[in-house]
């Protein structure tokens, strides 16, 4: 089980986290906060991290697969599949997939597990 921490609220999670039309969904239930700006923190392994807006995701963990339209990704663990968004810096360790960004750096960070 992951902690999911979405604008300061503790959730708990199995691994996918949807951001859609402004609804946040963890394993397929509605956690929306009240505010229009979405800070995203994730403790552990997470399948899948879909969102279209947010301001910045960070991942403690590994992932398969990242994407967003719009907020900067921050992961320090493995990432199985890619990352992808449209305007945000991306700052990641090992990627197996494709890194893209539309408007936006891509820094790559040692692994803490090398």
């Amino acid at each position: 089980m992951n902690t999911i921490t979405i604008n300061g609220n503790t959730f708990q999670g199995n691994g996918s986290v949807v951001i859609s039309n402004g609804k946040v969904i963890i394993d397929g239930k509605d956690v929306t906060p009240d505010g229009k700006d979405i800070t995203i923190s994730i403790e552990g392994n997470v399948d899948q991290l879909k969102v279209d807006c947010c301001n910045k995701v960070t991942i403690n963990g590994d992932c398969n697969n990242v994407s967003t339209k719009s907020g900067d990704v921050d992961v320090s663990g493995n990432i199985s599949g890619g990352i992808q968004t449209m305007s945000g810096d991306v700052d990641c360790c090992d990627v197996q997939g494709n890194i893209s960004t539309m408007s936006g750096n891509i820094k790559y960070k040692k692994s803490p597990n090398i």
